[in-house]
């Protein structure tokens, strides 16, 4: 959409707005479109392009017909949009409302969703004054959705598309094609759920994310309609926990502390003999083979599954597939800037997405600085001014003066004087309602919450405002964020509080040692509801991430926190903070795993024609990156450095020889 289409969408929404008997299409045609063409198709194919582009972005286009009195008299079409059909409701919050609902919007820590919640926030505070509120000290919970599926299904979900994909059923253990009419998504037992309706089987059933062998293709040409009675927590309710199940697995001694530590007896009486020199035979349970497969793949040649055979083969599925990609032709890739690949994503619907919030905020917020008003909406002054100078050149078709917007900023303050009943944000849109409603619905159980109710007064307020949509946005369901170690939790929380210095006894699985560190906490965050501590560790004089579930003990050293530390960059909280000794490791990526470019913050990428993405990553330690190629499955691999691909290789072959190869 060119900058002239964004004008003329834009004049001809403030013409359908400010009319109160609405338009003919032949005024519009003269008066906003100014085409003399004499081609009414191509204008009625533009025309209808345009009236859906307004639907789209929240506007209801009436439409009204005036029967004609006699034969001679054709009857005649007339436009517009009514003033309140599209408006958002007024939302006045407490400090302690605002408190919970800037914790909801920043739970999203990637995807579609996190843009939609900051939209949504913007839309409530550009109809009034956000409070002077206070975050509870250093607490960050986040929810990271399950990859690149997770957007395309909630993209097919809310435009009513079903999908396909290849999916590892539990049952057979073999990789079946599903056609699947989306209903919902939802988090239960730490993995993302599909609920929708088998179009194969003619039945509803459900698919564990985690279980996509393929990328999710939208079936953009088709449509379904949900049932009108389906709730995605009731169907997450129903579904059954996998029955608690023991594997027999053998592990080189004097490894893999973290997975010893959860291991209980040892077993007897396994088929195969005893456990080979050098190694130990361990019983782990477990109730989802894929997860634990995960997790084994990694370990490589240090960990041998004896039985169950369903485990054993989904490690070594996940193994050969590492192989074959690793040992596929290397693509073709030009690299792209990040920030400059996302400055290109913007695209003009965007812009006058921006700009019909834009006007509300500057009428409530006369006078801000042109710079603050920029970094509001996360764009560049130069953005900003472009939004504005397409803003003053638009208004009432033909009209005079004072029917154009007006808007001064030349000493650097922006007002608004003049505003064409654009000073209301539009209503939410069901992404915007979804994200802010499933993250109030997040936070439910999570310790220091702001009392009176807050949470549930601000969800009934949103629910209220957000009308049809706040009923759509129950089609997602997210986890748990409150800690499995409620005392743990408490005790950082109290330490970032009081700045005191803590004491830790941590296990560290990349590093397969127990080591004791003296820290000065940070802040707390979370990944659903695996928490993390941001400190700054003074057994290496830098900052590092701590999970709260691998502490053996934790306690105050009586010591205060140094004023030297600060935590790592703003919202949200990044699990791996750079240092100049980093390895820059160039990765490929397919589609379904590309989201790990996000999750470890590449910071060039390069896209490929299949959907795949090749990042440039840096590291601290490579030591582990063959563990991570393996975890992966065939969704990543090194490129280079060729030193720590060949290793790669090469343990994923003595992983492979492990089981026969």
């Amino acid at each position: 959409m060119s900058v002239s289409r964004t004008e003329r969408l834009l004049n001809l929404l403030i013409a359908l707005l400010n009319t109160r008997y609405g338009l003919r299409r032949s005024e519009l045609r003269e008066k906003v479109y100014h085409d003399a063409s004499g081609n009414d198709v191509a204008f009625g194919r533009m025309f209808e392009r345009d009236k859906n582009d307004l639907r789209a972005m929240g506007f209801d286009v009436e439409t009204l017909t005036d029967t004609g009195w006699s034969e001679d008299d054709p009857a005649t079409t007339r436009y517009r949009i009514g003033k309140e059909s599209n408006r958002l409701p007024d939302v006045q919050l407490a400090p302690e409302e605002w408190t919970v609902l800037l914790l909801a919007s920043q739970l999203w820590e990637r995807a579609a969703l996190g843009a939609a919640a900051q939209s949504a926030l913007r839309k409530i505070q550009a109809s009034g004054q956000l409070a002077d509120v206070e975050l509870p000290a250093g607490v960050q919970p986040r929810i990271k959705p399950a990859g690149q599926a997770f957007d395309d299904i909630v993209t097919a979900m809310h435009a009513r598309h079903p999908v396909s994909f290849t999916y590892l059923a539990g049952s057979t253990g073999k990789e079946e094609e599903r056609v699947v009419e989306p209903w919902g998504l939802g988090s239960r037992f730490g993995q993302w759920y599909l609920m929708g309706k088998d179009r194969i089987r003619n039945a509803p059933r459900h698919f564990r994310l985690s279980r996509f062998t393929s990328a999710v293709t939208v079936l953009s040409k088709d449509q379904y309609a949900p049932p009108a009675d389906f709730s995605i927590r009731a169907a997450l309710d129903r579904l059954p926990e996998l029955p608690l199940r023991a594997a027999v697995v053998d592990v080189r001694k004097g490894r893999l502390l973290a997975l010893r530590s959860r291991a209980g007896a040892a077993a007897t009486q396994v088929p195969g003999g005893p456990p080979a020199d050098g190694f130990d035979r361990l019983v782990l349970e477990y109730r989802d083979p894929e997860v634990l497969a995960e997790e084994l793949a990694s370990y490589g040649p240090d960990a041998l599954v004896v039985d169950p055979e369903d485990l054993a083969a989904a490690v070594r599925r996940r193994l050969r597939a590492a192989a074959a990609f690793s040992a596929a032709p290397i693509p073709a890739y030009t690299f792209v800037d990040v920030h400059a690949r996302a400055a290109r994503k913007r695209t003009s619907e965007d812009q006058l997405k921006r700009m019909l919030q834009l006007v509300p905020f500057l009428v409530h917020n006369q006078g801000l600085h042109i710079q603050d008003v920029a970094k509001h909406f996360g764009i560049t002054r130069e953005e900003l001014e472009a939004d504005l100078q397409i803003l003053i050149c638009s208004g009432l078709p033909e009209g005079y003066p004072d029917d154009l917007l007006d808007i001064q900023w030349e000493d650097g303050h922006v007002f608004i004087s003049q505003d064409l009943d654009l000073k209301r944000p539009v209503r939410f849109t069901v992404e915007e309602a979804c994200a802010l409603l499933t993250g109030l619905e997040t936070l439910n159980g999570l310790p220091d919450l702001p009392g009176g109710g807050a949470l549930e007064s601000v969800t009934l307020k949103l629910l209220a405002a957000a009308g049809e949509e706040g009923l759509q946005a129950a089609s997602i369901a997210g986890p748990q964020v409150a800690p499995a170690d409620a005392d743990t939790h408490a005790t950082i929380r109290q330490a970032i509080e009081t700045r005191s210095q803590l004491r830790l006894t941590y296990l560290s699985p990349q590093r397969d040692a127990v080591t004791i560190r003296d820290v000065d906490p940070l802040r707390l965050y979370s990944l659903d509801n695996t928490w993390y501590f941001e400190a700054w560790c003074h057994s290496v004089s830098g900052l590092r991430n701590f999970r709260l579930d691998r502490m053996q003990e934790v306690h105050p050293n009586g010591a205060p926190a140094g004023r030297h530390a600060t935590p790592g960059g703003g919202v949200p909280a990044k699990l791996f903070t750079p240092n100049d000794d980093d390895t820059t490791v160039i990765i490929q990526l397919t589609r379904q795993g590309r989201g790990l470019a996000d999750d470890y913050y590449a910071e060039r990428t390069a896209e490929l024609p299949d959907g795949g993405l090749v990042a440039e990553i840096r590291f601290g330690s490579t030591a582990w990156l063959p563990m991570f190629v393996a975890q992966h499955g065939g969704t990543a691999r090194i490129l280079a450095p060729a030193e720590l691909a060949a290793a790669a290789s090469e343990w994923l072959a003595a992983s492979l020889a492990t089981y026969g190869g």
